[in-house]
């Protein structure tokens, strides 16, 4: 079979040695690295959009409806922080990392693992522990992204706030450590007795 002339031509340049070979494959590489970084990066940025956080209905009827009750989807100050602003880490390496390991969710979407509220709320507990633990083990960063212990001003919070935050930072407390629940409810089963932990009204 005859290839068209184009291709041909094509082809036969590629192939005569030239003293612009190096510089084509040069400028050639570099194009389509800009082309796939750019690719790549566009798709990254989609998949940490909150639109795309609650496409499934796994997300939107359940963790997304406690989410909308409190004090991060709504307050006084109008600042929201969305679902990635809380559970992708915003430094390029550890978001590589979390975008890995989050290709478990697509398993258990694509199995029905959790696709009914009672599916959901059988394995809450198994879900929340794992993302707690990734919390802590990087010193509650999504977090502190926003609050931070060096720049609260303890004399504008409520005295029971202000003494829990000033023990906290004196003993190394990370946030997840007290306030687990504050976007979404505790699983069953889990025992929060021992643990201080604030409210949804942010309090």
């Amino acid at each position: 079979m005859k290839l068209p002339g184009f291709i041909t031509k094509a082809w036969k340049w590629f192939r005569t040695p030239s003293h612009f070979a190096i510089g084509t494959v040069l400028i050639l590489g570099f194009v389509a690295g800009i082309v796939f970084w750019g690719g790549f990066n566009t798709g990254m940025e989609m998949t940490n959009r909150e639109e795309f956080c609650i496409g499934c209905h796994e997300m939107q009827e359940n963790v997304y409806q406690e989410y909308v009750g409190t004090i991060h989807y709504s307050n006084r100050s109008g600042v929201r922080a969305t679902c990635p602003d809380c559970h992708v880490p915003k430094e390029w390496g550890p978001k590589m990392i979390r975008k890995i390991q989050a290709s478990k969710e697509l398993y258990a979407k694509a199995f029905g693992i959790v696709s009914t509220p009672q599916k959901f709320e059988d394995h809450r507990l198994e879900m929340a522990t794992r993302e707690w633990n990734r919390m802590e083990a990087n010193n509650s960063q999504e977090c502190r992204n926003c609050h931070n212990f060096e720049f609260m001003d303890f004399s504008a919070q409520k005295s029971v706030a202000a003494n829990v935050h000033d023990r906290a930072e004196e003993a190394g407390q990370t946030c997840i450590d007290c306030h687990k629940g504050i976007a979404h409810k505790l699983p069953r089963n889990h025992d929060a007795g021992k643990e201080f932990k604030f409210s949804a009204s942010g309090n």
